[in-house]
């Protein structure tokens, strides 16, 4: 049976008070409609509808062609937006999923057991419903004695009776796609909000004698709607701790998991310790045998197998099998570290690869350079790529020695082999296995010291 999808993204969400519109709030680094999709799709809907409308060239920039797309210019209930998608859908058969953009814990399991018992009971509209012992605010689910949905009432419409019920409307449906379009042509506006409510299609179908089921979920957080700043922090912490079970169940060692954040998109392999004070964000892919951590950050990186991070910040970064970076190291966009690289404490890296078996221990700055094999650049070595107008690039063959406090004045080339003596300022390139060495020859001036203090002394005593 061809199934499809509806998510409602068209409100504005005025009580998140921000300039950014509701569904692209991030939870765990995906906007919120972001993670919708995602499970939307992964229980093979086919054709994926986003209603918009505040915000709209917004949410349809950030997902592309990941989905089509149907204007709703105003906002008149959830039943007015669902119709919206009748030109696109209204002639389809199959299983339509109706859900929320801003219900980003909704599981790809749970979806898939709400349309599977639609499916095969055959019912018009199944609801997914869910638990709690405080269910103020929200809509009551009433089931008939066979266990089928007689109606959903809402809080303030409610007889004590009906008060007293827990289970709950989540807002997700699953409905017969032709049943569904037939019913909303009946849906009304006749209440004080004067608009048109998806609820009031489980009412039709009902008093149509269809079969409207329920499903209940197990986990109350996928019922969760973010409305506000206090709901959004909610799903951040609900969802952080999601994905840090899903990782330690993967085989990931969390040492800390209350002070490790993982972003929802982030592969790691088996065997990594992840150490307190960790957020790794983005698209970042780390292997087998790493130790990340403590305080390190790590964002749309690709770290090899056995590397050790340690205070550092990783930015687009590519780091080879069993490197070593930090503490205190920065690794900005489009570094490439080849394997048995030592990045030590507080040395950049910008724009630059550096090849195997490499050194840049301490206090250093590589930035718009190649760095070949097995070389050793010392303690304060830069290289000095910026004339205040043009980036130019430095090229450091392998086997090369470059000294402490060496400036590399770029473009430059240190060839193969080659020694570049500490204190330099190399301007011209180095050919292999030469050696280069650019400073003034030291000299002393005997009691000199003793004038210059002198000197400074009268000055101070002239004031």
């Amino acid at each position: 049976m061809k199934r499809m999808a509806i998510v409602l993204a068209a409100g504005q969400g005025k009580r998140m008070k921000s300039k950014l519109y509701k569904v692209l709030h991030p939870v765990c680094g995906k906007p919120m409609v972001g993670h919708v999709l995602d499970t939307v799709q992964k229980v093979n809907c086919e054709r994926s509808i986003v209603i918009v409308g505040h915000g709209a060239e917004a949410v349809q920039s950030y997902l592309g062609e990941a989905a089509e797309y149907v204007l709703q210019e105003q906002q008149l209930g959830t039943g007015h937006a669902v119709k919206m998608a009748k030109d696109l859908l209204g002639s389809e058969q199959g299983s339509t999923i109706v859900i929320c953009g801003d219900t980003p814990l909704v599981t790809a399991e749970t979806l898939e057991a709400l349309t599977e018992l639609h499916e095969s009971k055959k019912a018009a509209a199944t609801v997914l419903t869910a638990y709690t012992d405080n269910p103020k605010g929200y809509g009551r689910v009433i089931r008939s004695e066979d266990g089928s949905v007689q109606r959903i009432v809402e809080q303030k419409d409610c007889s004590p009776e009906e008060d007293a019920v827990c289970e709950f409307n989540t807002g997700t449906y699953c409905f017969d796609n032709a049943k569904l379009f037939a019913a909303l042509e009946k849906v009304t506006n006749e209440n004080v909000q004067q608009e048109y409510y998806l609820t009031d299609v489980i009412g039709i179908l009902v008093n149509q004698g269809e079969t409207v089921l329920g499903y209940m979920t197990e986990d109350y957080a996928e019922s969760i709607g973010v409305n506000d700043r206090l709901a959004l922090s909610e799903a951040e912490r609900l969802m952080r701790e999601r994905i840090n079970l899903r990782h330690m169940l993967g085989g990931v060692t969390i040492i800390d998991p209350a002070s490790t954040y993982i972003d929802a998109d982030v592969k790691i392999g088996s065997d990594t310790v992840l150490y307190p004070g960790t957020v790794i964000k983005g698209n970042t892919v780390i292997g087998e045998d790493c130790q990340i951590g403590p305080q390190s950050d790590i964002k749309d990186s690709v770290i090899g197998e056995g590397v050790a991070i340690k205070h550092s910040v990783l930015d687009q970064a590519e780091v080879g099998n069993r490197t070593t970076v930090g503490p205190f190291a920065y690794l900005r966009p489009k570094t490439k570290l080849g394997e048995n690289v030592r990045i030590g404490d507080f040395v950049e890296v910008k724009n630059a690869r550096i090849d195997n078996d490499s050194k840049v221990s301490h206090l250093s700055y590589i930035g718009d350079a190649n760095v070949g094999k097995n070389v050793n650049v010392g303690c304060g070595a830069i290289t000095v790529n910026y004339d205040g107008y043009n980036k130019f690039m430095t090229e450091i063959e392998d086997d090369a020695f470059v000294g402490s406090n060496v400036n590399l004045i770029a473009p430059v080339t240190i060839g193969k082999g080659a020694y570049v003596v500490a204190g330099s300022t190399i301007t011209h390139s180095v050919p292999e296995n030469d050696l280069g060495i650019a400073r003034q020859r030291q000299e002393n001036k005997p009691g000199y010291a003793e004038k210059i203090r002198d000197r400074a002394k009268a000055k101070k005593d002239k004031k």
